[in-house]
């Protein structure tokens, strides 16, 4: 699996599947959810509603993920996830390393072989960036033999984000 990582706006990324950074209504939100949402148009939307109405009347747990159309973003499907808001009295770093992992299962039962990655909780959830990085790195190398997803594209949206990935994936 290669590993890339690409400074962006995510929903530019032309890829398989792009992942989106959900809170757990699927309704929308800010930041990644927010633009996601907006840039896909309302056919996201109106896929969220559906899972809340059907499968998903709770909204979906955190760690867990979801797939979607992608709308008219410049890829197939959205994976939604949703990542842990940050504590530093409660260890949730477990939650997090699931939002990875199943997010990248439900690339793998889709069929997709690229995704794009923000770095999930690291915007208002609060999870400190260098975490937040090296959980999401971790785990998709971990996972590189268990699925067949060929490419993954962190895509970061500040350059401060970037280095910290770029600096971790040097070792």
């Amino acid at each position: 699996m290669d590993i890339l990582v690409q400074q962006s706006d995510i929903t530019t990324v032309t890829v398989d599947a792009v992942v989106n950074a959900a809170n757990t209504t699927l309704l929308g939100g800010g930041g990644v959810d927010g633009a996601i949402h907006a840039a896909g148009g309302p056919g996201i939307l109106a896929a969220t509603k559906h899972l809340r109405n059907t499968s998903l009347p709770e909204g979906l747990p955190t760690g867990e993920a979801v797939a979607t159309t992608a709308g008219k973003l410049p890829a197939r499907w959205v994976i939604h996830t949703v990542g842990p808001v940050y504590s530093a009295s409660t260890d949730r770093r477990h939650q997090l390393v699931s939002a990875y992992r199943r997010s990248l299962a439900v690339a793998d039962e889709l069929g997709a072989t690229s995704v794009a990655f923000p770095t999930i909780s690291a915007g208002v959830y609060g999870w400190p960036h260098e975490d937040a990085v090296a959980a999401g790195v971790e785990t998709v190398q971990a996972m590189t033999d268990q699925v067949s997803v060929d490419t993954v594209i962190f895509v970061p949206f500040s350059q401060e984000m970037k280095t910290l990935y770029d600096n971790y994936l040097a070792g």
